[in-house]
């Protein structure tokens, strides 16, 4: 194709030259007879020779323009494979999760990262959020984002249904806040419909006549994401005689009001920012309120903007305790938009009838979806509700690229080892407002234990985003950090990930539990059909993930597999860890190498296999590919292949393999470091050669055979692990299964000089709901262990609620994690991602088979 164009190219110029030639010169008639001498085309070229010279040159020059990309094509730069996504249909596009479901989910409290915000599910959205000036120790503080350093007594989701309502508690030193969130479609209103949100203030106790803690200074805001500008309403003037405190117009929800009713509000301040940047919202107002405490000794908003203002902060001042109804208005413009209508329905009266109504409405159906026996009382009832309020509470929406890790032979960013994956959303829950607001991977298989039983449709919404994100290898981030808000939470370490590194794969869970309960028809037909349609969509997703892990992670030998991305070459970790395994620092072999064999992997790929072909069955697939994956099933569910791999047959436990030894420590030593000054550094010293073998450390990991159920009923084993669980000199504690056992030579051993131990003794409740289910599960199987199984199983349901109940009762938290020893909780506080598993130990919730 080439040789053709070039010379078609070649042609057109010949003819062009031959034609033009008489036209600029006319033979003479006379010597035109004369066929022996031509002089007339002589004196052509003579007059002509610098013109078709040029022209020539011109046209071989165009020529060459057209002809050299054909012929030898510029390279580009080529795109790499991981930040390319996988080429199949986006779960997110399905008609289930577009017009009225995607419209009644537009607006959310979906910004877990501050106290109380309000977004919608759009990239560069109208954003709205509350601060408030907090006293301690006589000192004024600003409350935002939400963080530790606060030191609130209590604050999070005493309830919330995860589309149009929530209620919130925050309690400060001397005050408590209420927020409580209401959305309402009503005629009129534009696309996402309206929303309220209701803020009240009491004193928490009897408190001096001192105006600073008598008075409460609130700051209600909106930002436009993409910088567009506001207009200031008049209320800002006069707060009883107009009650528009801002006003603009969007292509999404076209004209928009934002309205303040209070009784107890007698003025308004404002400030107004021109600035890209939400997340330091923060700094700004405290540097506006400083500046006004200079000049006039108060603590009062300057009462001007910046032009054309894209963000509008209005600070609300009034004596505690008082109420404030502030309402957003969409499609305002339109002809039969009845503004003062829908106004009147989200305030007052009517938004306390409307708010007392979704109470009641998320009271009956929490009884419906967990039905929680009396015997476990009201306390336990009311920490179920924060649980499921939180898990909901904390669904957040993000947009933005993550930066992900290149190989250092790459040649695309010179200099750089990182690249952006391309710009993506994300619609999921977070495992702790203050910590981890954002998403993460093998958490999020946790959380949908919870939410698939209150809401198929968020659920499967949620984990249609996670599916979305995967890439043309079939490789998903373990830790999405999206926009500027998520990013100012996380430092700059943690931010790169490694597409090497996978993380467990437990969307499975969810989607287990969905198929099973689907087969035993518990779902309404509508509901049926729709997960059908996104399980056959998701497949090709679905076997994607599957195969990235069969291919990345497997071992040397058939039907082993080890968590990639352990360090080899640390000279600073007791134990090189296993972040991809999700279980951090729980000790490995102590010199990783690509003989190692975990066996927690080889049973999430049983249970990703197992999954596979369940939904190749319910779908009625080709018969070939149900096979293929009950083949895979099978072969990872041999007992004798599984024992003879993982089995210490001493104590019946589960280990990993891999090149280890028991004699290794840290040591302080003196290192050179190039400069000069040496530093004295706390440093590995192995004491012995590693060899091949188990790795004796008894723990979480032991028991995921157990946790599978892929030990027979009668097994010798079961005993043995029944022995494990119940030992207290093992993993038994009065609060809950401890992760590793006291007599493991790693137990409460810190990783590094900074790295306190962490899957390492303390309590984690994900993996205690696992234990649990299958306790469960092995109580209802003949066998001659079933009875031993009801009695530790009892035993354990019972210790891990009541520890969680009188920690939340005494501290107003779940907890991340807690202490094997005394049972207190520790780690981050609102850890309500996966410790809300507690609510499905209380409802009894557990995979059936």
């Amino acid at each position: 194709m080439a040789g053709t164009s070039r010379g078609s190219t070649r042609s057109r110029a010949s003819k062009s030259s031959a034609e033009n030639a008489p036209i600029l010169s006319p033979l003479n008639p006379k010597l035109r007879k004369d066929k022996t001498r031509n002089n007339s085309l002589i004196r052509i070229f003579n007059v002509n020779l610098k013109f078709l010279l040029g022209f020539g040159i011109i046209s071989f020059v165009i020529a060459l323009f057209f002809i050299y990309p054909i012929v030898n094509p510029m390279e580009k730069p080529q795109k790499p494979r991981v930040i390319t996504p996988l080429p199949a249909p986006k779960l997110t596009d399905l008609p289930m999760f577009q017009g009225e479901h995607r419209e009644s989910l537009y607006w959310g409290t979906y910004r877990p990262q501050v106290y109380f915000g309000v977004r919608a599910r759009t990239p560069q959205s109208l954003v709205a959020g509350l601060m408030w000036i907090g006293v301690k120790d006589g000192r004024y503080f600003m409350r935002h984002v939400c963080q530790d350093s606060d030191e609130l007594k209590q604050y999070g989701w005493t309830s919330h249904n995860g589309r149009d309502y929530g209620h919130q508690v925050l309690t400060e030193q001397t005050m408590s806040l209420t927020t409580s969130f209401l959305k309402s479609k009503g005629h009129g209103s534009g696309y996402g419909g309206d929303w309220a949100v209701r803020i009240g203030a009491q004193s928490n106790e009897s408190i001096p006549d001192d105006e600073m803690l008598n008075t409460a200074h609130l700051f209600f805001y909106m930002a436009d994401e993409g910088g567009k500008s506001f207009n200031l309403g008049r209320g800002v003037l006069d707060i009883h005689d107009d009650s528009v405190l801002a006003s603009g117009s969007r292509s999404d929800t076209g004209d928009w009001q934002l309205h303040l009713l209070s009784e107890d509000v007698s003025q308004v301040h404002y400030s107004g920012f021109k600035t890209p940047h939400i997340h330091n919202l923060s700094d700004l107002v405290l540097a506006n309120l400083a500046v006004q405490a200079r000049k006039f000794g108060h603590l009062l908003l300057s009462d001007s903007s910046d032009d054309s203002p894209s963000i509008l902060v209005f600070q609300i001042s009034a004596r505690i305790p008082f109420r404030a109804d502030i309402v957003f208005l969409s499609g305002t413009s339109t002809r039969d938009s009845r503004v003062e209508e829908r106004l009147s329905r989200l305030t007052g009266i009517s938004l306390t009838s409307l708010l007392s109504e979704k109470q009641k409405e998320f009271d009956d159906k929490f009884k419906k979806c967990f039905s929680l026996s009396d015997e476990l009382g009201l306390e336990s009832e009311s920490v179920g509700k924060v649980a499921l309020g939180n898990m909901l509470g904390g669904i957040g929406y993000f947009f933005g690229q993550s930066k992900i890790w290149l190989p250092s032979t790459s040649t695309l960013n010179a200099g750089d080892n990182s690249v952006l994956y391309w710009p993506a959303e994300l619609y999921t829950a977070v495992p702790s407002r203050p910590f981890f607001p954002r998403g993460f991977l093998w958490d999020e298989g946790f959380h949908q234990l919870l939410i698939w039983r209150w809401d198929i449709y968020i659920s499967l919404d949620i984990i249609g985003h996670w599916l979305d994100l995967m890439n043309i290898d079939g490789w998903i981030p373990r830790e999405l950090i999206l926009g500027a808000e998520a990013l100012s939470k996380v430092p700059e370490e943690f931010v790169l990930q490694h597409p090497t590194n996978g993380n467990p794969p437990t969307l499975f869970l969810a989607l287990r539990d969905v198929i099973s309960s689907l087969k035993k028809e518990k779902f309404a037909a509508a509901e049926a059909s729709d997960i059908s349609v996104f399980l056959d969509r998701a497949f090709v997703r679905l076997e994607a993930w599957f195969k990235w892990f069969n291919t990345t992670q497997s071992g040397k030998e058939l039907g082993s597999y080890y968590w990639h991305g352990r360090d080899a070459a640390t000279i600073r970790e007791l134990n090189p860890k296993t972040l991809s395994s999700g279980l951090d620092d729980y000790p490995r072999a102590s010199h990783p190498n690509e003989d190692e064999r975990h066996v927690d992997l080889r049973c999430w790929m049983h249970l990703a296999a197992n999954s596979m072909r369940s939904i190749a069955e319910l779908l009625k697939m080709d018969k070939d590919v149900e096979k293929e994956y009950g083949f895979t099933a099978k072969m990872l569910s041999d007992f004798e292949l599984l024992n003879k791999m993982h089995l210490d047959s001493a104590n019946g436990a589960y280990c990993d393999y891999g090149n280890h030894t028991e004699k290794v420590q840290l040591t302080w030593k003196i290192l050179e470091t190039g400069s000069n000054y040496p530093r004295r550094e706390l440093v590995r010293e192995v004491l012995e050669k590693p060899v091949l073998q188990l790795v004796p450390h008894l723990g979480y990991v032991s028991l995921f055979p157990f946790i599978l159920r892929l030990i027979p009923p009668d097994s010798w084993i079961l005993d043995r692990q029944l022995d494990l669980i119940s030992n207290r000199s093992i993993l038994w504690t009065d609060y809950g299964l401890r992760s590793l056992s006291k007599t493991s030579s790693m137990y409460m051993k810190r990783n590094t000089e900074h790295d306190a131990p962490y899957w390492r003794g303390p309590i984690w409740i994900p993996l205690n709901y696992l234990i649990v289910s299958s306790l469960h599960h092995y109580s209802q199987e003949p066998g001659p262990h079933r009875e031993r199984a009801k009695t530790i199983y009892t035993d354990l349901r019972s210790n891990l609620i009541r520890n969680i109940v009188g920690n939340y009762q005494r501290t107003g938290y779940l907890w991340e994690q807690y202490d094997q020893k005394r049972g207190k909780g520790k780690g981050a506080r609102l850890f309500t991602g996966w410790t809300a598993t507690v609510l499905l130990i209380m409802a009894e919730a557990y995979h059936e088979v």
